[in-house]
């Protein structure tokens, strides 16, 4: 049965702890009302808070029950491993305490920039190598916090004595063992600082169109159009390659491609394209362009190129441009409708004499007028809408045609030498003969 002297012992250490545990969330309380009135109507102050209440708590209140055991029992024989035991528990309270305060940090520094706005290319690669460098230090706190608490262990200590003489060897064994985690980790640093790729990025990797999520140490998350969650390791994006829609900016190029009857008539086309596109929201104005790119197999192909600010915009702009010609080919131009012809019986070998006749008198009619000096043949109006091309036709498309040609220019000539090419050039044309220029 206990004696006085033990509930007496016990007796402080119940008071000693409870005021440890009073003392705690008093002194929590005051941090917080200090906090708030030197950062008064700020937010970073609820951001401090949120963070490292708790993890401030829990230092104080192992600190304080320490204390309490130390007070109440000065002389116990079971105290050394006790004692051991709360040191672990300060190293890994105070780590954590650490950590929180390293977020706290890293989330004022992003607070700045915001992802929720048109021109968001910095913001997205600061967001992008914070998320990438906070994981970092974590894991740098996290494993001198575990290499702080084995060195409390006096045989670990004599064992790392000994891997630091053969550390060598027990490098080599490390990195043939954590070889694809530790790519990982670099690569997902060489992720963060390269650009090549960022938090919101739009990507097309594996076939699948979606945004970044996360960039982690390890691997990024990709979240597709559907809503589809696509997990990478980071060496598949230093390593393999793979479309950034956003690395230099959101605008795009679209195109819509329709077969439609060698009937149809581009200049009616291009006025209807011209008014679906005139009032849409989702064309942004820089590239609008019709052209026939192929006229094989009994039909031709028709593209349409259109832009749009980013690639959701352009999604439905293409299918929006793609219904209204289908619609208007279908209500206005019905001759233009894809047709297939099938030629049913045999050719006949050779031509009948009228078709013999007809063709005889158009080549001699063809004949008469080039000895004549007449042009063989008008060539119809195409009307009056202006046909701008992807490299012609606008500003956009001559800068871009300066982009992809890389035209060398010619070295011009000095004025004299120029004049007495040009008097050179006409006096021999004026001495020749004209059936020689003829020729």
């Amino acid at each position: 049965m206990p004696d006085a002297t033990t509930w007496e012992t016990m007796l402080v250490f119940a008071i000693a702890l409870v005021i440890a545990v009073i003392a705690t969330f008093i002194i929590s309380a005051i941090a917080s009302i200090i906090v708030r009135a030197v950062a008064r109507r700020r937010d970073w102050a609820g951001i401090l808070i949120r963070r490292a209440r708790w993890p401030f708590r829990t230092v104080l209140l192992v600190a304080g029950a320490w204390i309490s055991i130390a007070l109440a029992f000065p002389d116990a024989s079971w105290r050394p491993p006790v004692d051991h035991a709360f040191l672990i528990a300060i190293i890994a309270a105070g780590a954590w305490l650490v950590a929180q305060l390293f977020l706290f940090l890293a989330d004022m520094g992003v607070s700045r920039y915001r992802l929720d706005v048109a021109d968001n290319r910095v913001a997205r690669r600061v967001h992008t190598q914070f998320q990438i460098v906070r994981r970092l230090v974590v894991v740098v706190i996290v494993i001198l916090a575990v290499g702080a608490i084995l060195l409390t262990f006096p045989g670990v200590r004599a064992v790392g004595a000994s891997v630091l003489a053969s550390a060598g060897i027990a490098s080599i064994v490390a990195g043939l063992a954590a070889q694809s985690v530790l790519a990982n980790m670099f690569a997902g640093i060489q992720i963060a600082f390269s650009e090549a790729i960022r938090v919101d990025d739009v990507v097309v990797v594996e076939g699948e169109w979606g945004r970044i999520r996360e960039i982690t140490l390890t691997y990024v998350v990709v979240v597709t159009w559907d809503e589809r969650t696509v997990v990478l390791p980071c060496t598949y994006f230093t390593t393999k390659p793979f479309q950034n829609w956003t690395k230099y900016g959101s605008a795009l190029i679209g195109s819509v491609e329709l077969d439609v009857d060698w009937r149809i008539s581009t200049d009616a086309m291009r006025e209807e394209l011209d008014r679906i596109l005139e009032d849409e929201e989702l064309f942004d104005g820089r590239t609008k362009v019709l052209q026939v790119t192929e006229a094989t197999g009994g039909l031709v192909r028709v593209r349409v190129l259109v832009s749009a600010a980013d690639s959701a915009a352009l999604w439905d702009l293409r299918c929006l441009v793609r219904e209204d010609l289908v619609e208007w080919i279908r209500d206005q131009d019905a001759a233009a409708l894809p047709q297939q012809r099938v030629l049913v019986g045999s050719e006949p070998a050779e031509r009948t004499e009228a078709d013999a006749d007809r063709s005889g008198a158009t080549d001699a009619a063809s004949e008469s007028r080039r000895q004549a000096g007449e042009p063989s043949a008008a060539k119809p109006a195409t009307g009056s809408i202006p046909r701008a091309g992807l490299f012609s036709g606008t500003a956009d498309g001559a800068q871009r045609a300066s982009e992809f040609t890389q035209a060398i220019p010619v070295q011009p000539q000095d004025e004299e030498g120029a004049r007495a090419g040009a008097d050179a050039d006409s006096g021999d044309d004026r001495s020749a003969d004209p059936d020689d220029r003829a020729r």
